[in-house]
């Protein structure tokens, strides 16, 4: 049957538009900038990674003359991408998430004095689980450098401690863009560890997990110091008791106890005693519990919270070590380093910046975070005018609050402290926010 002169057009204009989407949606144009002059770069070898399956180089290029430079792939705009520049044999990454077409790669002249950083917060999460401890660390650190200059040493540009029997399982680091990359740790002998990170101009952090024995539901773990400045920060479940040199009682918050040490100098080793086990899990399945899980979930889309009334997953807000993942899975979602948890990526969704969550006076002068969480509910249409920075921190921050739900998930999964099934549906319902986010 002929078609009419109309559906012959409307098909035509489909076989036109196809291709032009497919294109546009496999391909990003970017620039390289030395931020250390602030000048486009001619010549970096660039590199662009696909994260799924794991990491692999797919294409190569180099920047032109005006630093410029085109990547072509069928997954680019569709999945979780990276771009990799090597500048004097450091490396940059830049986070492309789906829907990107632009991208300004920074790479940095790079410095190996170690007064380039400075360490401000070392925080440690205590979690039982049985017969272990499973313990996380982070440190937070600042880059501050002018004119600005990435810290990095081949032999090691951060170094940390374990306790007496820890056994290291991963190790990450992020820079200010917030994607935490998975390091490979340099065995420095007796359970003292480095990596090979560049730490760039302004917020960086590394984050660690360990398990340690814990015969008899109690243990005296020695926490080392090994940057100056840095005021140590202990949290803990109400369950387990905490004592130590110097650690004072800092209040509850979301229903973990906090422990602080403001004045934590290089060389100095706190024993910490902990005992206690961790809290039982929910089992309670009426049918008015359900229907308050439900509503907890959805409160956990917009705040960032966990969706039952245990409280190992009342993780307080101000501890960003807890956005840091556990599970590859959503760790290769996330990442765009090989598990970039992108706190700033740029993707191209409506909606302005969303409300923070209010933190007390006195709980912002105690802690001094570097992130807030902040609400994944969608805002007011904008009138187009916002600036890509303000999309880019709305997409962010909607991203710590998912991260940061997802660590406590795991951490109550590795725990024990959740049923099965309820790690299952908390999983669904984080991969659907996941979705819609990436969506917009």
């Amino acid at each position: 049957m002929r078609r009419s002169y109309p559906a012959r057009l409307a098909l035509l204009g489909v076989l036109i538009v196809a291709p032009l989407t497919i294109a546009e949606a496999g391909t990003v144009h970017g620039t390289v900038v030395n931020g250390t002059t602030g000048k486009p770069t001619a010549g970096i070898e660039l590199a662009l990674m696909q994260l799924q399956g794991g990491m692999q180089e797919v294409a190569h290029s180099k920047s032109g003359a005006q630093g410029e430079f085109t990547f072509d792939h069928p997954g680019l705009g569709a999945q979780p991408m990276l771009v990799r520049a090597t500048y004097h044999g450091v490396n940059f990454n830049k986070a492309l998430p789906p829907g990107t077409t632009t991208a300004q790669v920074d790479i940095y002249e790079s410095s190996t004095d170690a007064k380039t950083i400075d360490v401000s917060l070392h925080v440690v999460i205590f979690q039982p689980k049985g017969a272990t401890m499973i313990v996380g660390e982070e440190y937070q650190i600042e880059n501050k450098s002018r004119p600005p200059r990435a810290y990095f040493r081949n032999d090691g540009s951060f170094d940390f401690a374990l306790p007496e029997k820890g056994e290291l399982q991963q190790v990450s680091a992020a820079g200010p863009a917030g994607m935490p990359v998975v390091q490979l740790p340099i065995d420095k002998k007796r359970n003292r560890y480095s990596i090979a990170f560049a730490f760039r101009p302004g917020a960086n952090s590394v984050r660690y997990s360990y398990e340690l024995p814990y015969p008899g539901n109690a243990a005296t773990i020695k926490i080392s110091a090994i940057y100056p400045g840095s005021r140590l920060l202990i949290a803990a479940p109400p369950s387990v008791q905490i004592s130590g040199d110097g650690l004072t009682p800092d209040g509850q918050e979301q229903g973990m106890s906090l422990y602080g040490r403001q004045d934590f100098p290089a060389g100095t080793v706190v024993a910490v005693s902990v005992s206690g086990t961790a809290p039982l899990p929910d089992t309670n399945a009426g049918a008015d519990q359900g229907q308050q899980r439900g509503q907890q979930g959805r409160d956990a889309q917009q705040g960032g919270g966990e969706s039952t009334g245990v409280s190992i997953q009342q993780v307080p807000g101000r501890l960003d070590v807890l956005k840091w993942p556990l599970i590859a899975g959503f760790v290769c979602v996330f990442a765009l380093g090989a598990i970039l948890l992108a706190r700033r990526p740029v993707v191209a969704v409506a909606g302005a910046v969303p409300e923070t969550k209010k933190v007390s006076p006195e709980t912002q002068k105690r802690s001094k975070p570097t992130a807030t969480v902040a609400s994944t509910a969608p805002a007011a249409p904008t009138n187009g005018a916002s600036s890509m920075a303000d999309v880019d921190a709305a997409i962010g921050s909607s991203l710590d609050a998912l991260k940061e739900r997802l660590f406590r998930l795991e951490l109550r999964h590795q725990a024990g402290t959740i049923s099965e099934d309820e790690y299952a549906q908390e999983r669904v319902r984080a991969e659907k926010v996941l979705r819609d986010l990436v969506r917009g």
